[in-house]
């Protein structure tokens, strides 16, 4: 193949990815990734992906970069933080919290720069394509192996010195560059994240039970699980709680704020959210992943926000449930029907408790 410019050398490419927010670098082999292989295929069959999925839909694929891009040799692999900082208090009762990788389209910040990294490597002469949030590439595992940082107990990659509020995007290429090393275990005894999560999905140290996880629950169309509805609270998307109880994000990701770039807001009024027609909800939502592009299951996990936490004797509220267990979506109106209860439940555990002071 001819080379029409030089290649770009690692430093280079550090260099102009760090003028972009991205603070971490590595090189990983283009190989097959055989740990995530194998621990793809033992969990799918455990039951453990539920029925996620995105790089569990074919790990013969997602854990071989040769497929994505043919004769690879490196996977260049970067990390760019996305929040930090102490997280803000709900405006009032009844508004939804939405997590900190949600917030704003990182990913299409990421996307862009090693776009054009890749085109630079091209010019070289050699193959390069970007990815970043796809399902082509197992990303966790090659930034492992291209020594970004290791595996917490909460399943997250761990930047060395910086913590786990990161995401992560890489570029496969055939041009050779020089590896970087795996870098060790940095948990020791500490297993903080796992009584953090609400559900008790982290079944093993770098396992999480899919069919527990609050943030797969919040994705999956149909309906939520009854048993994790009160365990929800006032999330609407995503779950941060494993993560900001490791200490190592807690104590260093707050040194990372000034790459962040502009973040959306920490909570949404979910009462509004349920008034708010189809249009408008993907017009602001639509980066999330919802299942069929159907904002129904924002909707759902609302419904489900005013119930746990919603002033009880709140007639607006209590009015748009009443209009949704009445309503002709049987799905919706169930969930109404549980907040509604839910609701009543609260108001009178709260007169119980006012009387006994």
């Amino acid at each position: 193949m001819r080379r029409d410019a030089p290649l770009p050398t690692l430093d280079e490419i550090r260099d102009r990815l760090a003028g972009q927010g991205i603070t971490a670098l590595g090189v990983a082999p283009a190989e097959v990734l055989d740990r995530a292989r194998s621990a793809l295929k033992e969990r799918g069959s455990a039951g453990l992906a539920d029925s996620m999925e995105f790089t569990y839909r074919d790990p013969e694929r997602s854990t071989d970069p040769r497929r994505a891009v043919d004769g690879a040799r490196s996977i260049i692999v970067a990390a760019m933080p996305y929040a930090a900082g102490v997280e803000p208090e709900p405006i009032r009762p009844g508004w939804a919290r939405v997590a900190r990788y949600a917030r704003a389209d990182h990913y299409e910040d990421l996307r862009r720069a090693l776009r054009a990294e890749a085109r630079l490597i091209r010019a070289a002469g050699h193959r390069a394509v970007a990815f970043a949030d796809d399902n082509s590439l197992v990303d966790r595992e090659a930034a492992y192996l291209g020594g970004l940082g290791w595996f917490g107990r909460n399943a997250n990659l761990l930047i060395s010195g910086a913590g786990s509020f990161f995401i992560l995007g890489s570029i496969v290429t055939t041009a050779d560059y020089p590896r970087s090393d795996p870098v060790g275990d940095g948990c020791g005894t500490c297993s903080r994240c796992e009584p953090a999560c609400p559900t008790g999905a982290i079944v093993a140290p770098g396992v999480i039970d899919a069919r527990r996880c609050l943030a797969w629950l919040m994705q999956k169309p149909g309906t939520f699980p009854v048993e994790y509805r009160e365990a929800l609270g006032d999330r609407l998307y995503g779950c941060d709680d494993c993560q900001e109880a490791c200490p190592p994000t807690v104590r260093l990701s707050p040194r990372s704020t000034e790459a962040l770039g502009e973040s959306g807001p920490s909570h949404v009024d979910a009462l509004e959210l349920l008034g708010s027609d189809d249009e408008t909800l993907l017009d602001r939502y639509g980066r999330w992943y919802l299942a069929n592009r159907d904002p129904i299951w924002l909707r759902r996990n609302a419904v489900i926000v005013l119930g746990n936490t919603a002033a009880p004797g709140d007639g607006p509220t209590v009015a748009a449930l009443q209009r949704l267990a009445e309503g002709d979506q049987p799905m919706l109106a169930e969930h109404a029907r549980w907040s509604l209860e839910r609701l009543r439940e609260r108001g009178r555990a709260e007169t119980v408790e006012e009387a006994a002071r």
